[in-house]
């Protein structure tokens, strides 16, 4: 593989550095500190957004309030982490975005805001997003059917009547670079994808499967190719809703394609030289640059992808 890239870190896997503190995340006078406190920063995430603010010196940042200005919440406050400075961050979820006199400030989702903020921003969008999307899905026991309450700032529901509880879920997913004697790239295109837009294949775990052993299984069901070594490279949180995407590079021990025609429409092998050619004349489309697939793509290729709207 081709590391030129491989210096520049995957989007949402830098070093935030937030300490997520989880030992407080019980201590209920210390979280009533942390919030009252002048230094604490609190943010609103609704529907998976939250407020950014494009700065005067070029940078990007989530829009965040002292605590005594936030939104009012009885119980969906989520304790995040504090920072090097002992600066505390929660998230509040709300049925909306507060409306803001700044027009500077605008709503964005992580896939917009994840490519723009600082690695802190990120990480601390990134779990408030993650909570949020499991908050919303899960507030009935899966054991009696009984509303369940919110409990570890954020981080638990508990059942009031079987006292079972809940803990946010992760569903791992494996995505993978496949390639052949060749040294060409295996990249597919999804049904509800626009013409021209091809990315590595990709899949969830199943129950009582190796992550190695998904990757196998995953091509050969999208694109009916069979793969040997597997390697892993990198992972990323992707709360879309619930998922951690762990990435692959792996070998393909025969070229032949057969797509499901279900989630895969196309398949195709690329040489380096098709990529740049698909890419100067428009035919190919990049995956979406905050996505793993990118980088993946980016170790293989051995230079950035183009960004939409970039000439080639």
């Amino acid at each position: 593989m081709n590391d030129a890239s491989a210096d520049r870190p995957i989007p949402l896997t830098a070093p935030s550095g937030i300490d997520r503190a989880a030992h407080h995340r019980l201590d209920e006078a210390w979280l009533a500190a942390a919030w009252s406190h002048p230094t604490t920063r609190v943010f609103v995430v609704s529907g998976g957004q939250v407020l950014i603010d494009d700065r005067p010196d070029g940078t990007t940042e989530i829009v965040t309030t002292p605590a005594f200005e936030a939104p009012m919440t009885e119980t969906h406050r989520y304790f995040l982490g504090t920072d090097t400075d002992g600066v505390s961050y929660f998230a509040l979820q709300k049925d909306s975005l507060p409306g803001r006199m700044d027009q500077s400030a605008r709503p964005a989702g992580l896939r917009e805001a994840g490519m723009l903020l600082s690695p802190r921003d990120a990480g601390l969008m990134t779990h408030a997003v993650a909570l949020e999307n499991w908050q919303r899905l899960h507030r009935f026991c899966s054991r009696c059917g009984e509303r369940t309450v919110i409990a570890a700032a954020g981080h638990v529901r508990r059942c009031p009547v079987c006292g079972a509880e809940h803990y946010p879920r992760t569903d791992p997913a494996v995505i993978m670079l496949v390639t052949d004697d060749r040294d060409r790239a295996l990249l597919g295109r999804q049904v509800h994808w626009p013409e021209g837009r091809f990315s590595t294949l990709a899949g969830f775990v199943e129950p009582g499967e190796s992550i190695e052993h998904a990757v196998v299984r995953e091509v050969f069901e999208e694109a009916g190719v069979t793969v040997g070594e597997v390697e892993y490279v990198a992972s990323q949180p992707w709360p879309f809703p619930a998922s951690l995407m762990l990435g692959f590079f792996a070998r393909a021990t025969s070229p032949e394609i057969e797509v499901d025609g279900e989630e895969i429409h196309e398949a195709r092998w690329f040489s380096r030289e098709d990529m740049e050619a698909g890419f100067a004349s428009g035919e190919l489309l990049p995956p979406y640059g905050i996505s793993i697939a990118s980088r993946l793509i980016e170790l293989w290729y051995g230079k950035p992808l183009p960004k939409p709207g970039d000439v080639v």
